[in-house]
């Protein structure tokens, strides 16, 4: 008779800790994790007790104390009586407006530049191989100097607009270009404005969706259905018929010379504009490598495969080339938008008035709390980086090839 009884039990030994694969790697990693704790809490104890036999401590209570300085360019009210921390805020969402601008315009820059570096005409390829290799090997300091210096040299002065022909000088009689900046119609929100703005963004999510729908479609069925024109409607009439039937709700503001300067719009300022633009082709060169190679990285077989199919060649690059190149676009993606955000701490080169010349500058100068402003700084760059760096992840794992 046989009876099946139950393997024995093995006891666990320290000793598996170190000689056991199953816990070593995690054994060192806890060891490391242990390591790297220490030695944090070592540094920064160190820290306060020489900070405390110096006489000082870090307090970040002159946050509270009263700015005393200017910014010119700002997205929420401000002035010289309002606090270091509000200035600090302003300084952030300068920020974040240039990084976020020039990470869009860079992208377009980059994936025009990186299609036609692969284009068949010679001049159109050699010309954008100029622009790359040019843009790229000089400092971007350099060229965010040479765009300011361009726009306070070459555009005119306020007093070029004055006289009866002051709105005929105006771009469109809407718009100003001048040495101090760019000067825009600014929008006015009436009753029911908002109604008309949720419109509009349900009509750019809706135009997604319908591309969305049309590329499925064409995928399980071979179908092909118009993109462009029903696109255009898509996001456009709506808006349009409701900003009518709510009898026009949103006016504008234009720009108007009195005295010696603009009043009303919106300024652009020149510092501003420097910075986007010189940040936008600058890494836009960098960008176009990343997808200039992602294209090639694509096997050419799938082009004649698309091509036989008759699909034109715009289709081909929509359909079939870029989302398989994305796959390599992405991650070194990633890294340029990084560096577009950590480039723009060389704002202060021209005055934009940005986190690191607000609280890293003005502020620091003023309080003498450089421990405390620069450890502000780095996590607020640390967490702008980290948000980034997750949110094209998360992106890029949406796209990856999803294995069986």
């Amino acid at each position: 008779m046989t009876t099946i009884t139950d393997p024995p039990k093995e006891s666990f030994r320290l000793s598996q800790l170190i000689y056991d694969t199953r816990y070593r790697s995690l054994t060192f990693q806890a060891i490391a994790a242990l390591v790297l704790a220490l030695s944090i809490w070592y540094l920064g104890n160190n820290l306060i007790q020489n900070l405390r036999a110096a006489g000082l401590n870090i307090s970040f209570d002159f946050l509270g104390d009263t700015a005393n300085y200017d910014i010119s360019q700002r997205l929420i009210e401000y002035d010289s009586q309002s606090s270091h921390a509000r200035a600090a805020i302003v300084g952030v969402l300068n920020t974040l407006l240039v990084a976020v601008l020039a990470c869009i315009t860079a992208t377009i820059f980059g994936v025009i530049a990186g299609v036609l570096r692969l284009s068949n005409n010679w001049l159109v390829r050699k010309l954008m191989a100029v622009y790359v290799e040019i843009f790229r090997n000089i400092p971007v300091l350099i060229w965010i100097i040479i765009i300011f210096t361009i726009m306070t040299a070459v555009l005119p002065g306020p007093r070029a607009f004055r006289g009866d022909d002051a709105t005929s000088s105006m771009v469109l009689g809407s718009f100003a270009f001048t040495n101090r900046g760019i000067y825009i119609p600014a929008p006015i929100w009436g009753p029911g404005s908002m109604v008309v703005v949720a419109t509009f963004i349900a009509s750019i999510v809706g135009v997604f969706a319908y591309r969305r729908y049309t590329t499925n479609l064409l995928y399980a069925t071979g179908r092909l259905l118009p993109v462009l024109w029903p696109s255009i409607a898509m996001l456009l009439l709506p808006t349009l018929l409701v900003f009518v039937i709510l009898g026009k709700p949103i006016g504008l503001d234009f720009p108007e010379l009195k005295g010696f300067n603009f009043q009303g719009g919106i300024k652009i300022g020149g510092p501003l504009i420097a910075l986007w633009f010189a940040l936008s082709i600058y890494t836009g060169a960098f960008i176009a490598e990343n997808v200039r190679a992602g294209i090639q990285a694509v096997s050419k077989g799938q082009t004649e495969a698309a091509s036989a199919l008759g699909l034109r060649p715009g289709r081909v690059m929509n359909l079939v080339i870029l989302p398989q190149a994305l796959r390599v676009i992405i991650p070194p993606l990633i890294s340029q938008y990084l560096n577009i955000t950590k480039n723009s701490s060389l704002a202060i080169a021209v005055g934009y008035a940005d986190i690191t010349a607000t609280l890293g500058g003005i502020t620091l100068n003023q309080t003498g709390r450089a421990i405390e402003c620069v450890l502000l700084l780095m996590l607020f760059y640390l967490t702008i980086s980290l948000l980034i760096s997750a949110f094209m992840n998360v992106y890029n794992s949406s796209i990856k090839l999803k294995e069986r």
